[in-house]
């Protein structure tokens, strides 16, 4: 499955983006709000593999952000599964290189993303984790129709989640 946005192409990882993959998150402004930069084999074990395998076995899972006009790829956005505050949730989460920041090319790929989970795959209700000092994922969240729901612990961090329903999208965005 493939996503197109006016500036973006959204597609499944491939084994081949793993250079350019550990370039990007070797780079610490880019996982800032997360556990750190991480080496080319953590880049592969931690994230590659887990989304590939999740693309392979018809689960939804992320898309690797290719800019329409240079075939760049510069981060990602999509599916994540993650356990918080011991319940099993479908995660729209999303990364992007700095040189791109500010252009509004993540929010166009989240609600690329959303659109599709709630249209295509028929999900009840997604979620996005955002650390609290993390302004600008937090405005994505929202201009994607997301709202605070409430605040947990995850991965040792206090967290705050965002969430929009089947329902509250069917409402205001379909």
């Amino acid at each position: 499955m493939m996503l197109e946005t006016p500036r973006l192409i959204l597609r499944p990882f491939a084994a081949e983006d793993l250079d350019r993959l550990a370039e990007l998150m070797a780079n610490k402004e880019f996982m800032r709000f997360s556990m750190g930069a991480l080496t080319r084999e953590q880049t592969r074990e931690r994230f590659l593999d887990k989304v590939i395998g999740w693309d392979r076995d018809g689960l939804p899972s992320q898309f690797a952000m290719i800019i329409r006009s240079s075939g760049a790829l510069v981060g990602y956005c999509g599916f994540f599964h993650h356990e918080v505050d011991g319940k099993m949730e479908i995660e729209i989460g999303y990364r992007l290189d700095c040189a791109y920041w500010n252009q509004g090319l993540t929010t166009e790929a989240a609600r690329a993303v959303r659109d599709h989970g709630f249209r295509d795959l028929k999900l009840d209700y997604v979620i996005s984790l955002i650390h609290p000092e993390n302004l600008p994922s937090r405005r994505v969240a929202e201009k994607n129709g997301m709202t605070l729901e409430r605040q947990a612990t995850f991965r040792g961090f206090p967290t705050f989640v965002f969430s929009i329903t089947r329902q509250r999208w069917l409402e205001r965005f379909s």
